[in-house]
């Protein structure tokens, strides 16, 4: 454990540091701050993906089941996706906002929770589908954060230029049309995994009989979240909104994804109260 402690705290830090560097070059170019950061976050999706692997080692098998290992697998899936963004142009803003939210989901994770908290032992009988259920909402999470982060930079950009505030900070940031086409493509992937997520965990409570587990708030904000997804889709199919009005939709919709999970706390629908 205390191995597994020396790795996470030094992932932490070099992740901050790296956030600080990407910070630092959004603020005023610097290409050398730029690559120091991009190389910090190598070195903590490498100790990331250590930590992953004491963990595969204590638990025999995939750490997935309680909301740290959850978070952890989240914070780890946004740094590929920092890395994967590093190589194309334009991205030092999305690689911060994207950094920004892992950063702070890993921080909170190492402050609140630990492996141990709240398992999902009382799920036995399905835990092969409870470990693709939780996989794919990961991989849904990840996909509509990013999704998120492209719909405030949309936010940012038009509200910029429509008070014709320039700057080289605007002209870092793709255009408008580009960043709606990669958030519209990043909630486009999110949404089937997310829905193919919840048909699991519907088909885990008929098997396990627990059907009043329908009844749960969660559910309700989860339902809501998807149904706000879905509209968004659909309006961005038919056109007839502007590309202001679709980011405040794709924000919404990560809003109930934010409550959703804050709800856990608060809900039976997992069995993580303990």
């Amino acid at each position: 454990m205390q191995l597994l402690n020396g790795i996470y705290d030094a992932a932490l830090l070099l992740y901050a540091l790296s956030l600080l560097f990407v910070f630092s070059d959004c603020l005023k170019r610097s290409p050398g701050g730029k690559r120091l950061g991009t190389g910090l976050l190598v070195v903590v999706g490498i100790l990331q993906a250590a930590g992953l692997a004491v963990r595969f080692s204590q638990e025999q098998g995939l750490p997935i089941f309680t909301p740290y290992d959850f978070l952890f697998w989240f914070s780890f899936i946004i740094v590929l996706t920092s890395l994967a963004v590093a190589y194309t142009r334009g991205g030092e803003f999305t690689i911060l906002l994207l950094s920004m939210a892992g950063f702070s989901v890993f921080l909170l994770n190492r402050v609140w929770l630990t492996a141990e908290d709240h398992t999902l032992q009382s799920w036995s009988a399905v835990h092969g589908w409870l470990a693709l259920h939780i996989i794919l909402a990961n991989l849904s999470f990840a996909a509509l954060t990013l999704g998120t982060v492209f719909a405030i930079m949309y936010l940012f950009l038009h509200t910029r230029l429509k008070h014709k505030k320039w700057d080289d900070r605007i002209r870092r940031l793709p255009s408008l049309e580009t960043m709606d086409k990669y958030s519209y493509t990043a909630i486009l992937a999110g949404v089937p995994l997310l829905m193919a997520s919840l048909l699991l965990a519907g088909m885990s409570i008929v098997a396990e009989g627990r059907t009043p587990l329908f009844q749960d708030t969660k559910v309700l904000t989860t339902l809501i979240g998807l149904a706000v997804y879905i509209v968004y889709i659909l309006l961005k199919r038919s056109a007839r909104r502007s590309g202001t009005s679709m980011a405040r939709w794709a924000i919404a919709g990560y809003g109930f994804i934010i409550l959703n999970f804050l709800l856990n706390s608060w809900s039976e629908f997992h069995g993580w109260g303990g």
